[in-house]
């Protein structure tokens, strides 16, 4: 179950109506947030524990790694796979912990 992702944020995203692959676009939203999460060091609830809510900066993040899985499902080769854009480092990076 997702924490912070919705299933109608991610197909705002990924600009997608109606009901088409929404176990695959779970899964994929459930992936994120945990890559997300292990990525920072910190748990859902560190991260909401002053606001009440996910920083606007890791939901991007989380929506563009959802967005890099949906559009590459599979690559072909060790060469072909895509690299999540630098930007992702820019949103997450003030929120890692040592």
């Amino acid at each position: 179950m997702m924490k912070f992702l919705t299933l109608e944020l991610i197909k705002k995203q990924l600009r997608i109506d109606g009901v088409i692959e929404d176990s695959l676009l779970g899964l994929y939203g459930e992936a994120a947030e945990d890559t997300l999460l292990n990525h920072v060091g910190a748990t859902y609830e560190e991260l909401t524990e002053t606001t009440g809510e996910m920083p606007k900066a890791l939901v991007q993040a989380a929506l563009m790694l959802v967005d890099v899985s949906y559009q590459h499902r599979s690559p072909i080769s060790s060469q072909s796979i895509s690299i999540v854009p630098y930007t992702f480092d820019i949103l997450v990076k003030p929120y890692i912990r040592l």
